[in-house]
């Protein structure tokens, strides 16, 4: 028999999956719907209109929670500050949105005292199991409703369908039916065309952050970003907060052509999903915080760091934001940042982003010592020394194998 709930909480977006809940779950379980949409900065035309929307498909009411400081400021910073690219390529657009947008949910369900959180996530995506990872985390004991698990619209053709069966507005069609996650720091496309690696992306048709490089200007643009203990403060001498900043990077790498990345990734649930991934001021952003801790950390916290970094994406690709690993990684990542201060000049053109200077009053950099030029600080004469006790190893190994010969 299946288990009846009087009142559950829906993480709502006014998309296709979520639109089509709202009545899917008064039909099937008779309950009131409380609907809780995030602003993580995806801008007003998906936001406008959305509690109406709600309100008109079944729920009782919309929550409309802006969470975008925090947002950019306890996910985006500390993953920026990590260094974490998942297989060298992702931003972690989606990946670093779910936990804070599920932990507002247990919040709402339990001021609200909601039987269950639903989700409209498929069987098939990641996004399951960092909803539900951070709902165990913070309600463990909470049920959780997953209707792609087990409905009859097991196709998004199907959902669009029973939409127009029941008159629930959509902002797509069967020609657009891309499956796009939006926020302040990226855009992805997936789904269509895209399904099919051998196709190239209809980059003029999808993108909306930006243009591809082909249209960005024939003449570079120049932006300097300012950095305190790895954390972006300041665009070309302005003060800013890391949400403004975004905002105005999300400008200049667009117009550009910063940004667009083709993929195929593996998905946590094992299996290969290709994507397109707008992410202009957050490519930005990486770029100079990577260039600015080549000058500013010592080659082994340097590289230890990068190590670490892999194992950071993973963590947070894979739902794992709210764990003891990522909480002390990100105490390393906080005590390695303490010179990451300075400021990175950057040129932009045509999709390219290009070192054109950088300083630091922490920099490890001595052009005294670096010099090709005749210098007082360095003798070389010590490198052969250096070298004899560097490449003892394979020397003894050499007369070894002579031997052995002999």
């Amino acid at each position: 028999m299946q288990k009846q709930y009087k009142k559950v909480v829906l993480a709502y977006s006014g998309g296709l999956d979520t639109s089509v809940i709202i009545p899917w779950l008064k039909e099937h379980y008779g309950c009131e719907v409380i609907a809780v949409a995030a602003n993580v900065g995806q801008g007003d035309f998906e936001l406008e209109g959305l509690e109406e929307k709600a309100i008109k498909t079944g729920a009782s009411k919309c929550y409309i929670e802006d969470l975008t400081k925090e947002f950019v400021e306890d996910f985006i910073v500390p993953t920026l500050k990590a260094g974490a690219v998942y297989e060298g390529k992702y931003l972690l657009g989606t990946s670093f949105a779910r936990p804070i947008i599920a932990k507002r949910l247990v919040e709402i369900a339990k001021k609200e005292g909601a039987d269950a959180i639903v989700h409209g996530c498929t069987g098939k995506g990641n996004d399951q199991v960092r909803f539900e990872l951070t709902i165990k985390a913070f309600a463990p004991t909470m049920d959780i409703i997953a209707p792609w698990r087990f409905w009859e619209l097991d196709s998004r053709e199907k959902e669009i369908a029973y939409a127009e069966e029941h008159n629930i507005p959509l902002k797509i069609n069967r020609e657009t039916n891309y499956s796009k996650d939006k926020n302040l720091w990226h855009l992805s496309h997936e789904g269509l065309d895209l399904e099919d690696p051998a196709n190239e992306p209809l980059y003029d048709q999808i993108l909306e952050m930006g243009v591809t490089p082909e249209k960005a200007p024939d003449v570079p643009t120049y932006v300097t970003i300012g950095f305190d203990k790895g954390t972006p403060v300041s665009v070309d001498g302005v003060k800013m907060t890391p949400v403004e900043i975004l905002t105005k990077l999300n400008e200049l790498g667009g117009a550009n052509g910063v940004g667009i990345v083709d993929m195929v990734e593996n998905r946590l649930v094992g299996m290969k999903s290709r994507g397109v991934y707008e992410t202009p001021g957050g490519s930005i952003l990486y770029f100079a915080h990577q260039s600015l801790e080549e000058i500013c950390l010592d080659k082994e916290t340097q590289h230890y760091k990068m190590q670490m970094a892999i194992k950071f994406s993973e963590l947070v690709y894979n739902g794992l934001w709210y764990t003891p690993l990522r909480e002390a990684m990100s105490a390393f990542v906080d005590s390695t940042q303490q010179t990451v201060t300075g400021e990175v000049k950057l040129k932009l053109y045509k999709g390219n982003i290009m070192n054109a200077g950088m300083t630091s009053p922490y920099s490890l950099y001595s052009e005294e010592i670096a010099t090709f030029g005749e210098d007082n600080v360095y003798d070389q004469a010590d490198s052969a020394g250096f070298i004899n006790l560097f490449g003892l190893p394979l020397k003894v190994k050499a007369l070894l194998d002579e031997k052995k010969i002999k």
